[in-house]
């Protein structure tokens, strides 16, 4: 895929950093959002003028002015990547405070929707672009004391192969888990166990390539990063 435009949610932290700084360094123009004001100004800092970030919760009712924004300034994104998420804290489901339960399910799956609500009235239009809605391995299998980011992520796959079959000829939604990475995410769940694991930007280095790769014919699928 020729350089173009991304916007990326979650880009304050972990996985969405390392996708705008690889997409950047490809020629990418790339827009970003994330609850850590201090994280994205250091961020844009770093890769300069041609790139926007923004302080947001995606599961806010400012969604929708952050991305009329940007598509005054950029037009539709050639590639709109669902990254923001939160894990619960591990606990047997019946231990879970209520507050905690809903925050998953706002930002992982409402957040996601609020976003798709917002650009693709604009993809659509144009007929073109690739969506990515951020799954898991446990949006496909499950484990103990994750069940609410199961649930979520369960429930991304089913609205990403649902939007799948909505979306006109010439673009594509995916879920696309990530595989196992070394983030804040999997130290919440795993402890130290998670230093086993590619960092972010390691595994940027093969999800980039495999992101551009991404095209028409893709849609409807459940992918993982290669690797």
């Amino acid at each position: 895929m020729a350089a173009g435009f991304a916007v990326i949610t979650g880009t304050s932290r972990g996985l969405g950093r390392a996708l705008a700084r690889g997409l950047a360094a490809t020629g990418w123009s790339v827009a970003g959002c994330g609850r850590d004001a201090g994280r994205l100004a250091r961020l844009a800092a770093e890769l300069g003028p041609l790139h926007d970030f923004q302080p947001l919760d995606v599961a806010s009712d400012g969604t929708g002015d952050w991305a009329r924004r940007l598509l005054e300034s950029g037009g539709p994104p050639d590639l709109l990547i669902n990254n923001a998420g939160v894990i619960n804290r591990p606990a047997p489901l019946w231990q879970v405070p209520a507050e905690e339960f809903s925050e998953v399910v706002e930002v992982n799956l409402v957040g996601t929707f609020n976003v798709l609500r917002a650009f693709l009235p604009a993809m659509v239009e144009r007929g073109a672009g690739i969506v990515v809605n951020m799954s898991s391995g446990w949006g496909r299998t499950t484990s103990p004391e994750v069940a609410p980011y199961c649930a979520t992520k369960f429930a991304v796959e089913g609205l990403t192969r649902s939007l799948a079959q909505e979306l006109p000829a010439g673009m594509a939604a995916v879920a696309l888990n990530p595989g196992i990475i070394d983030t804040d995410m999997l130290r919440t769940a795993w402890g130290g166990g998670a230093a086993a694991y590619p960092s972010p930007e390691a595994w940027a280095e093969r999800a980039v390539p495999f992101l551009l790769s991404l095209g028409p014919s893709h849609n409807g699928r459940a992918l993982t990063v290669p690797g």
